[in-house]
């Protein structure tokens, strides 16, 4: 069902949830009164400090252009010559989602009052996303120290000057001082951080419905995930993942034996390695809370203070180095991943036939998975390489750092699909050795997870190919996420 709460944009309090249920458009924007009275108190103040004395942007040129004052004859088309100037975008258009979650997240930041452009900007947002009309924005033109080009063809289109991709407004005037305040910010990395950051959590969520599955196809002992042991060294994440694994695997609180006095690495310590990706995954929530509630432009006008501020809040290297803990981390846990369907097709911990066949001798049942997994792991492992040991130096040498943000963001996303075919290939083996072995489950969301599985995975015993059965596997794992 349709979600058509209203979600109110004040520069505070937006969450990463919100961001994603506009995005997917079940929910719409509306601006508080207070922030289009905040944004225009910031607008008036920035005049007014661009009257009195050198503004960065406003009375002056931009980037290494920091000490060049603008022409007072052709001030009033400064605004627009840096949005043209800037729109220099290139590569694919972003998906739609992710302009809608742009243009959400850039609307609160500046409904937090620290830019000084004009309402009249903020509005021609709000009704933007009311109407489902959306700008053309490039993909590539962004190093983590503000998406500069994405913003600025997001500003020319607001203008008239470029075409909208869907819909369409009445063109809205640029202020001089509007086009650096509008475009100094971070928010289409934010966007797309921030619905990477969705469905990894996603993903997360259903690799314990997979875990406990092959936990009940092989037999294993609970004994790893008792409150007593986690409570003895209370890692958050460690302590949620056994918690939610006790969830699954019993309904009355007896854990169950197993077959083993020490069980494989994969369900013994799945705790102690998921825990790190959860803990790390929180954190990145924790990071965009911040910075899509943030008035980071440069300078910073302060109406409490009645001056303009210039400094470095362009930076996102909190985001960078969250996003590459996050894909560190996610490489372990999926590295566990293929290590159970290694358990999976060895009948001295499954007790069922080598690879789960079910033929004439010699079938090859579900050898192939473990290729198909290892080659998805390696993908990860590559996307995992932390991004923020590299560096730019810009604009005739002012510009000396980059977080590349844009990048671990990305990289997380290819992360993502990587593990997402690693745990369908896992769900695979777990399915059809529960299957072979007719096993009972604990009558908890794990019977709804089988039982979900038996109707999207056929049960074929003779060699076949498996790819449409990966592909619904993975699928699969979207419902699995809300079990």
């Amino acid at each position: 069902m349709t979600d058509t709460s209203r979600i109110e944009i004040g520069g505070a309090g937006l969450r990463c949830a919100d961001v994603v249920r506009v995005a997917r458009r079940s929910a719409w924007t509306e601006l508080s009164a207070d922030a289009v009275a905040r944004a225009r108190r910031g607008y008036e103040l920035a005049v007014e400090l661009g009257a009195k004395r050198a503004v960065y942007g406003r009375t002056t040129g931009v980037g290494a252009n920091r000490h060049i004052v603008v022409d007072p004859e052709s001030a009033d088309l400064h605004g627009l010559r840096l949005l043209r100037s800037h729109a220099g975008g290139t590569g694919d258009p972003l998906p739609d989602d992710v302009v809608r979650a742009t243009m959400t997240i850039r609307l609160n930041q500046l409904a937090a009052g620290g830019s000084g452009v004009h309402p009249r900007l903020l509005r021609a947002m709000e009704t933007a996303l009311r109407v489902g009309a959306l700008p053309l924005v490039h993909s590539r033109g962004a190093i983590g120290t503000g998406d500069l080009t994405a913003l600025a063809e997001i500003g020319l289109t607001l203008a008239g000057e470029l075409p909208w991709a869907a819909g369409d407004l009445t063109p809205v005037a640029i202020s001089p001082g509007d086009a650096l305040a509008f475009i100094s910010s971070n928010a289409a990395m934010l966007a797309e951080a921030v619905l990477a950051w969705h469905h990894l959590t996603r993903l997360l969520a259903a690799s314990h419905v997979v875990t406990a599955l092959t936990f009940c196809a092989l037999g294993g002992s609970a004994e790893a995930y008792s409150e007593r042991v986690h409570a003895s060294r209370p890692h958050p994440g460690a302590v949620r993942c056994a918690a939610e694994m006790r969830r699954l695997l019993t309904a009355g609180g007896d854990l169950p034996e197993g077959r083993r006095l020490q069980d494989p690495f994969g369900l013994r310590a799945f705790p102690q390695v998921q825990g790190p990706v959860l803990d790390a995954a929180a954190n990145v929530e924790r990071v965009l809370d911040i910075d899509v509630n943030a008035a980071a432009e440069n300078p910073l006008i302060d109406v409490e203070t009645q001056e303009a501020y210039h400094h470095g809040q362009f930076s996102t290297a909190h985001v960078a180095l969250a996003f590459d803990h996050l894909r560190a981390a996610l490489h372990h846990t999926a590295e566990l991943s293929t290590a159970r369907l290694g358990d999976l097709v060895e009948p001295d911990l499954s007790g069922l036939p080598p690879f789960l066949a079910d033929g004439p001798p010699g079938s090859s049942g579900i050898m192939i998975l473990e290729y198909v997994a290892h080659d998805a792991l390696g993908t990860l492992r590559h996307a995992a390489a932390p991004v923020t040991l590299g560096t730019a130096v810009i604009s005739r040498g002012l510009e000396d750092h980059a977080s590349f943000s844009t990048h671990a963001v990305r990289s997380t996303v290819a992360a993502t699909a990587a593990y997402r075919t690693i745990l369908a290939c896992e769900l695979l083996g777990a399915v059809r050795a529960l299957r072979l072995a007719d096993a009972d489950l604990p009558d908890t969301p794990l019977r709804e997870a089988f039982r979900l599985a038996a109707i999207g995975l056929p049960h074929v015993a003779e060699d076949h190919p498996l790819s449409a059965e990966i592909q619904q596997a993975e699928r699969l794992l979207d419902h699995f996420a809300v079990l």
